[in-house]
């Protein structure tokens, strides 16, 4: 059924401005065929309708029918998950393949503003429905600005032919105050299942959305720490006094099929093209902290029959070299795709559940509050460090003895033995040190392994933070970006350069510097 919905939104949604989104979102509708008989007249939604535009929108606004192209290419390597091994996607040695990057700005304009506008319109903005749709808003523009910094936010899906981008101070705080509402309103409708089954993330609860929503809330406080430090800690105090995410049972996973591309999960989708693998940062801390979620993250190398990565940007001369094939490097792990025994064999999971957000990254969100002197609750940053390891390592099926080993573990990321010899990334063990310098690599570091596969909130934590430490890309073609820098935001996407120009000339004001991929957001103070 959500196939049917995508095949005619994207029939509808043919248009270059975003400010017309608003007006087209309208016409979605199941039995489009039958009833728009008219070319120009619009189509009436039926409330058994509506929740199926939610379910849209929870899944263009993950990027699974573009997963590929909106986060792999890009986020996944930019935070160092995966590292590239085909020559001919260069976005691992920072080439801005601008085609491709709007692939991470179209699903938000031309499907989840319409959907969800649609449904501001249609629900009492003191429902559960419209709150809902008021955290999804939230949650999928937060990736957004965090990839380019001023957006088209508040005119978003509006009928014009410019549409203003709007400060990331602004939307920040646009935020704050639509997830604050929600959860006022999700309070008193806890015996309510807004959605139902169409809600794919959590089923119309609504106790585990108030979490979700507080969760999310949490995150941006600690995204503007360095920027607003007072607001920060106003909102990080009350996200976590309405109460955040604590177990696995509150994890946000979002229900996936294969029945088509646009409903499986995107990442088993791409991991059979041979395209990717581990990356040496991954490989180096995994193996010094003899981590058992290797076993889950990823496999073991089709030629070599051991966990191996790469160093990112490399170029087609070093990706054809032995150590750096597919066969001699691992593929994500077999809950996402299984090898058939044929190296190039492999069988994709497409139905298996998207992570869209782990209850232990609170944690290590509450240690870093706990060090910033924020109440965080009952604990202290180095409990609830301990306590994030435990939760994300539940996650992912471990428990026990084996975890507290992991917890005490004394044993520094090491050398990862690859084509360019590189050394340890970081000198740091998993238990707790000594030094709030140290504890402060602990904490990204340990989040970073908990947001996987979460590429977009990993990079964007690395920006703000800096954690863990990553290799610098072996080479660069970004004449912006040496391979001594990191990538800082994405410029403007094109499109909106020629039908939007004025708002884009306007919004670059609104930037620390041009235009351009090394320019830090807001937010960014490193």
């Amino acid at each position: 059924m959500r196939e049917n919905i995508n095949q005619r939104i994207r029939k509808i949604l043919k248009v270059g401005s975003i400010g017309l989104v608003g007006f087209f979102g309208a016409a979605c509708t199941d039995d489009f065929d039958t009833m728009n008989k008219s070319k120009t007249a619009l189509v009436v939604l039926t409330p058994a309708e509506y929740p199926k535009l939610f379910s849209q929108a929870l899944s263009q606004g993950s990027y699974h029918p573009s997963y590929q192209t909106a986060t792999n290419l890009f986020a996944d390597l930019y935070a160092q998950y995966f590292a590239t091994t085909t020559a001919n996607f260069q976005s691992d040695r920072y080439f801005l393949n601008m085609s491709w990057i709007n692939s991470h700005w179209n699903p938000i304009y031309t499907q989840v503003v319409p959907q969800l506008k649609t449904l501001f319109d249609t629900y009492d903005p003191q429902s559960a429905e419209y709150a809902l749709a008021s955290i999804w808003w939230a949650f999928s523009f937060h990736r957004v600005t965090d990839y380019y910094g001023p957006i088209p936010y508040f005119d978003a899906g509006i009928p014009a032919q410019s549409v203003k981008y709007d400060a990331q101070n602004l939307i920040y705080d646009d935020f704050f105050k639509r997830l604050d509402a929600a959860v006022a309103i999700l309070k008193s409708k806890t015996a309510e299942k807004p959605f139902g089954t169409s809600d794919i993330i959590y089923s119309g609860d609504v106790n585990k959305w108030i979490l979700f929503a507080n969760t999310l809330r949490l995150r941006l406080a600690l995204r503007i720490s360095k920027v607003d430090p007072a607001r920060a800690k106003t909102e990080a105090e009350a996200a976590v006094a309405a109460g955040v995410m604590t177990t696995v049972a509150h994890d946000a996973m979002m229900v996936r099929t294969a029945v088509s591309s646009a409903d499986a999960n995107g990442l088993s989708r791409i991991a059979a093209w041979g395209e990717f693998r581990m990356s040496a940062t991954m490989e180096s801390i995994l193996k010094g902290y003899n981590d058992p979620r290797m076993a889950q993250f990823f496999q073991p190398a089709f030629g070599t029959k051991t966990y191996e990565g790469l160093r990112n940007g490399l170029d087609p001369a070093q990706l054809i070299q032995p150590l750096n094939t597919n066969d001699n490097n691992s593929n994500i792990g077999a809950r996402w795709i299984r090898n058939t025994g044929t190296g190039s064999g492999w069988e994709n999971l497409l139905a298996v559940k998207a992570d869209i957000m782990h209850a232990a990254e609170a944690y290590f969100l509450r240690a870093e509050g706990a060090l910033n002197g924020w109440n965080m609750g009952t604990g202290t940053a180095e409990s609830f460090y301990n306590e994030g390891i435990r939760a994300s390592m539940a996650t992912w099926g471990y428990s026990g003895a084996d975890v507290e080993t992991y917890i005490n573990g004394t044993t520094p990321p090491i050398a990862p033995g690859d084509s360019q010899n590189s050394p340890a990334v970081s000198n740091i063990p998993v238990k707790w040190g000594a030094s709030e310098a140290v504890q402060r690599e602990q904490i990204g570091t340990q989040k970073w392994l908990a947001v996987y596969p979460d590429g977009c909130e990993a990079w964007a934590e690395f920006r703000r933070t800096l954690y863990p430490k990553l290799y610098h890309v072996v080479n660069s073609v970004n004449t912006d970006v040496p391979n001594t820098a990191f990538i800082r935001r994405f410029p403007f996407i094109d499109s909106e350069k020629q039908n939007n120009g004025a708002a884009v000339t306007e919004a670059v004001k609104l930037l620390s510097g041009p235009d351009k991929a090394s320019t830090p957001l807001w937010w960014d103070k490193n």
